[in-house]
C-alpha cells in the first residue's frame, strides 16, 4: 500500500493514502501555479495548517460540496463552524490523533495565522502524518527555522515538504539548513515562485541540498505526483 502525493502549486497538496483522500491547504481559486478547478477537486478531509488566506483558499466551498471534514487548529474550526462547515476535528499543537487515514500531529511553525476576514486564527502548524502502513510524511507549513526541527527529524521522516521561497517564510539557505536538521529520505521545495516576491531558482537549490545531504531531492512541477 503506497501513499501518493500530488502538488498543486504553493502549498497545495492531494494525497491518496489507505482509501481516503486528502487535501492540504486547498488553494485553488487565485493559485496562479494550479492546474485543476476547485470543482472538480475530492476529498474525504481537509487539512489546514493556518488561517492565511492562501492556505485557507477554498476549505469552506469544497468541505460543504465533499462533505468533507476539515482538521485544524482550535480557532480555525470555530470560525469554519461559523462559515457553515459541519464536519470538523479541532487538534493543536503538540497533539496528535488516530483518524482514519493515519496518525496526524501538528507541530510548531514560526508564522502568523489571521483568517479571510481578519479574526484571530490561531497558532500556525506544520503536519506530521504517519500513515497507516508507517510512512511519515512532514509538511513545514509555513515557517521559519527552528532549531526543533530536528526532534522531527528523530522520528524518522520519508518525506518532508519544506518552503524555500523567502520573505514570507524560510529562504533557500535556511531551508537548506532545515534539510540538515530533519534529515528526511525524501525533500520536496514549496512555497516558491508562486509571485515574484517569492522567486526562486529551484533547481539550483536542489543541487545544493543534494550536495549537503544524503537526502534524496525532488523538485515537482504543478499537477506532478511523488509515492511513497
Amino acid at each position: 500500500m503506497s501513499t501518493k502525493v500530488t502538488w498543486h502549486g504553493h502549498a497545495t497538496f492531494d494525497l491518496e493514502t489507505g482509501g481516503y483522500r486528502l487535501l492540504v491547504d486547498p488553494y485553488f481559486s487565485g493559485n496562479p501555479l494550479v492546474k485543476v478547478d476547485k470543482n472538480s477537486v475530492q476529498a474525504d478531509f481537509i487539512l489546514v495548517t493556518h488561517g492565511h488566506g492562501d492556505h485557507v483558499g477554498d476549505t469552506v466551498e469544497i468541505a460543504k460540496r465533499t462533505g468533507a471534514m476539515v482538521i485544524a487548529n482550535t480557532e480555525i474550526v470555530r470560525w469554519l463552524g461559523k462559515q457553515g462547515v459541519q464536519k470538523t476535528h479541532p487538534q493543536h499543537i503538540g497533539g496528535g490523533y488516530q483518524h482514519p487515514f493515519g496518525y496526524l500531529k501538528l507541530t510548531q511553525a514560526f508564522h502568523g495565522s489571521s483568517l479571510p476576514d481578519g479574526s484571530y486564527g490561531g497558532m500556525p502548524a506544520g503536519l506530521l502524518l504517519t500513515t497507516k502502513d508507517g510512512i511519515k510524511i512532514y509538511f513545514a507549513g509555513d515557517t521559519g527555522l527552528f532549531g526543533d526541527m530536528a526532534l522531527y527529524g528523530d522520528e524518522g521522516i520519508d518525506l518532508a515538504f519544506i518552503p524555500i521561497g523567502d520573505n514570507y517564510t524560510m529562504g533557500p539557505e535556511d531551508a537548506l539548513r532545515a534539510v540538515r536538521l530533519l534529515r528526511p529520505k525524501i525533500v520536496v521545495p514549496i512555497h516558491y515562485s508562486t509571485w515574484d516576491i517569492i522567486a526562486q531558482d529551484v533547481q539550483a537549490w536542489a543541487s545544493k541540498a543534494a550536495e549537503i545531504s544524503k537526502t534524496q531531492v525532488q523538485v515537482l512541477e504543478p499537477g506532478d505526483s511523488i509515492s511513497v
